[in-house]
């Protein structure tokens, strides 16, 4: 049986929060075109994809933050308050 295009894009977005090390998340938001610009500059100058480079740039921050928080305090239980 031939599959419509429809069909194949939800088979296709069923799978993907379990593909991966942990899973994916869609993000679907505007930014300004400055910034798209320099994203894809950014992507095109280190040979790397917008979503290789924009998941390279979050979690360098996320480490950065983690790294200078002590486990035990407040301020590490309220940053993993935080969810998407």
């Amino acid at each position: 049986m031939i599959k419509t295009t429809k069909v194949r894009q939800a088979e296709y977005r069923k799978k993907r929060p379990t593909s991966g090390e942990n899973g994916e998340r869609r993000i679907n938001t505007w930014v300004t075109t400055s910034a798209s610009l320099a994203l894809g500059r950014l992507a095109t100058h280190y040979r790397r994809t917008k979503r290789e480079l924009l998941e390279q740039l979050i979690l360098s921050a996320d480490q950065q933050i983690v790294h200078s928080l002590d486990m035990d305090s407040d301020e590490w239980s309220e940053y993993y308050k935080v969810t998407a």
